[in-house]
């Protein structure tokens, strides 16, 4: 191999590097908050200030309960996890997956390698599963299976 042929190889490896930053960071900051979540136990009262919703409604909002649901998933319970949160354990692998499409494509490079936001289609679903789950934790009779 040449020099310049090294220098070439040299410069797709770092450009690869180059275009693994974003998603790098975006899993360093996940990691990070997993790890405060697994260190900081929620479950003590006054640990963390509670769902601003929750205390202004006294209803759940789809979101409550996500913190207990991590510090759960961080220590490998996810009985208790689905417990507090059924739709964050379910999200979590998805986001996941997503994370992980999105490292492969930016290490391989080539076009659409970038985030990608979500198509107007996916985000209505999502909107709606965020409220219809939203109001079924509410509902009495399913607040054994949905309430946190």
């Amino acid at each position: 191999m040449t020099i310049v042929e090294l220098r070439e190889a040299d410069r797709s490896g770092a450009s690869r590097l180059v275009g693994l930053r974003a998603p790098a960071a975006v899993g360093a900051l996940a990691l990070g908050i997993t790890a405060v979540a697994a260190w900081h136990d929620p479950y003590r009262a006054g640990s963390y200030l509670g769902c601003p919703f929750h205390l202004l409604t006294g209803l759940y909002c789809p979101i409550c309960g996500s913190t207990r649901a991590l510090y759960d998933l961080a220590h490998l319970n996810l009985s208790a996890a689905w417990g507090m949160n059924p739709l964050f354990v379910l999200t979590v692998p998805l986001l996941v997956a997503t994370w992980l499409r999105w490292g492969t494509r930016s290490w391989r490079g080539g076009a659409g390698t970038g985030f990608r936001p979500l198509s107007p289609r996916r985000a209505l679903v999502g909107l709606v599963v965020l409220v219809v789950f939203g109001i079924l934790r509410n509902i009495p009779v399913l607040a054994p299976w949905l309430a946190p």
